[in-house]
């Protein structure tokens, strides 16, 4: 077995790392949607996002390993982060730099090894984007391609960490993280030639619900949304809070039928939500819902324009 070298900015890359405060932090949804999506795009039984820190490579997110976190001295990605191409294992049994590997000869049983590294604007490798399987198998070009397009996303997670993109009440993507990741979703779409549908939400009455029931009931009224968002919608959907009472997500791939279905399903949740609750008010929303046509919107901006437009004019209707 071949241990993995260090790269040469490793003193600025375990700073780097640390300044994030991810290591040994919960889950998050916004990691764990990609590796979820990556697990079901490749047909692998593992994907993970990994952190390779002084002396242990730790899992922010983790689909199907039972495992936080391993040594650095047997980890595939500590070989990963000393470049900046993918670094593909089609069968580890027949790598002399794995072969004898405790992961390969035992627990989990890795053959075949895929993993983008994941680095921040100033160059430096924090970790990898990385598809394993218990079988030999090799990416094709467009499939190398994809895990890129994945890796950027979870890179644009780990700046948007940087750059505290986050709304800290509900947990979502704020405006400027949302556009970061929904410009690379509609990246993907463009290049794989797959529709894109932005639904625009606005909540009916959220300022009367401010007023009558004061500024926290209206916090919890956010976050009680924002979580039926999240249930309602795919792993692989991209939503955020823009501000105030407005939220947005973006779903790529999804027919018509798909997107009926999921608004039927956020409906339903939402309905039962305020029948259960019984907070003194039902929470509801006017919703404008654009599909991208790459010749009109030249970017997420002027995606997001057309689908305030909708919201707005469904909002009005409602009204008479």
């Amino acid at each position: 077995m071949l241990a993995p070298g260090k790269p040469d900015n490793e003193a600025a890359r375990l700073k780097n790392l640390q300044a994030l405060k991810l290591l040994d932090t919960a889950p998050e949804e916004r990691f764990d949607r990609l590796t979820r999506l990556a697990r079901r795009l490749f047909d692998v039984p593992i994907a993970l996002v990994s952190l390779v820190d002084a002396d242990r490579q730790w899992f922010k997110s983790n689909a199907g390993l039972d495992a936080s976190e391993s040594s650095r001295d047997t980890s595939f990605c500590g070989h990963a982060i000393l470049q900046d191409h993918i670094l593909e294992i089609c069968d580890a049994e027949q790598d002399e730099r794995f072969c004898d590997n405790p992961l390969v000869v035992s627990e989990p049983g890795i053959r075949f090894y895929a993993g983008q590294p994941l680095g921040l604007d100033d160059g430096t490798k924090l970790g990898t984007l990385c598809l394993i399987d218990t079988r030999p198998r090799t990416l094709d070009s467009e499939e190398r391609e994809l895990l890129r397009d994945l890796a950027r996303m979870a890179e644009q997670e780990l700046i948007a960490v940087q750059m505290a993109s986050m709304d800290e009440l509900t947990l979502l993507s704020n405006r400027r993280g949302f556009k970061i990741l929904a410009q690379h979703a509609l990246g993907v779409c463009d290049r794989l030639g797959r529709p894109a549908t932005l639904l625009f939400f606005d909540l009916n009455g959220f300022k009367a619900v401010n007023d009558r029931f004061g500024h926290a009931e209206g916090d919890q009224a956010l976050k009680i949304f924002a979580d039926v968002l999240r249930i309602a919608f795919r792993e692989s959907d991209v939503i955020g809070r823009l501000g105030g009472d407005e939220f947005v997500a973006l779903l790529t791939g999804a027919s018509h039928v798909e997107i009926a279905s999921v608004m039927a399903r956020l409906q339903e949740i939402l309905d039962e939500r305020n029948a259960t609750l019984q907070r003194g008010y039902d929470i509801r929303f006017s919703v404008g819902q654009i599909e991208y046509e790459p010749q009109r919107h030249a970017s997420i901006d002027s995606l997001l324009a057309d689908a305030d437009a909708a919201m707005y004019a469904h909002k009005q209707a409602l009204r008479r």
